[in-house]
């Protein structure tokens, strides 16, 4: 039986349209850290090609041994060392997380498998940066934002006067969840969750 995990994980990877507080457990994901703005950029390209190429090895690993599952959307982790410069139409300064959550069912030692057989096949440059690691966000508040990625900023103002309305204030890193094919979707319809880790405000 196929495992739904984007049914299972629905308040994670589904938002309504009107911020919403969500208690995020921790879970496993593939991770490849990088900086500068993503549009055009070789270095985001290369981590998207490891990052799925690696999903789907362990998908199809995974299906051998009698479990199957859909891989998972593409996310992505974002911020600045001076926050007072955060500009979401402008990010030749941001540094980000290029990241893919994996189920439990996976190890450790599965990936290591995953890696050296992505690596007999097709080598992608981006994949001696890869990590396997366990992600812990805790309280956030999402909202979903559809249209293109240069439209977010009303989107994310409404996410934050939401935060603080609700009596509490932003801590983390700025993270958005791509639901949408960006090569088959049409612009003004992409979907993307938007979330950001918070606190009780001090």
């Amino acid at each position: 039986m196929k495992l739904d995990l984007r049914k299972q994980l629905r308040t994670l990877y589904d938002a309504p349209l009107e911020p919403v507080l969500v208690e995020v457990p921790a879970m496993n994901f593939l991770m490849i850290d990088g900086s500068g703005d993503p549009n055009g950029s070789e270095e985001y390209r290369q981590a998207l090609e490891a990052l799925f190429g690696l999903s789907y090895t362990l998908k199809f690993k995974a299906k051998k041994l009698g479990s199957d599952y859909g891989v998972l959307p593409l996310e992505g982790l974002w911020w600045v060392d001076d926050l007072a410069s955060l500009d979401f139409k402008r990010k030749d300064n941001w540094k980000w997380t290029s990241l893919i959550m994996q189920p439990d069912l996976v190890t450790e030692e599965m990936v290591e498998e995953a890696t050296e057989e992505l690596r007999r096949k097709k080598d992608p440059p981006a994949l001696s940066r890869m990590r396997f690691e366990r992600f812990d966000e805790g309280l956030a508040a999402q909202v979903m934002h559809i249209g293109p990625y240069a439209d977010e900023g009303p989107t994310i103002q409404r996410l934050h006067a939401f935060v603080g309305g609700s009596g509490h204030e932003l801590m983390g890193r700025h993270h958005e969840i791509y639901l949408s094919d960006v090569n088959r979707t049409a612009p003004e319809r992409l979907r993307t969750i938007i979330r950001n880790p918070i606190r009780p405000h001090q």
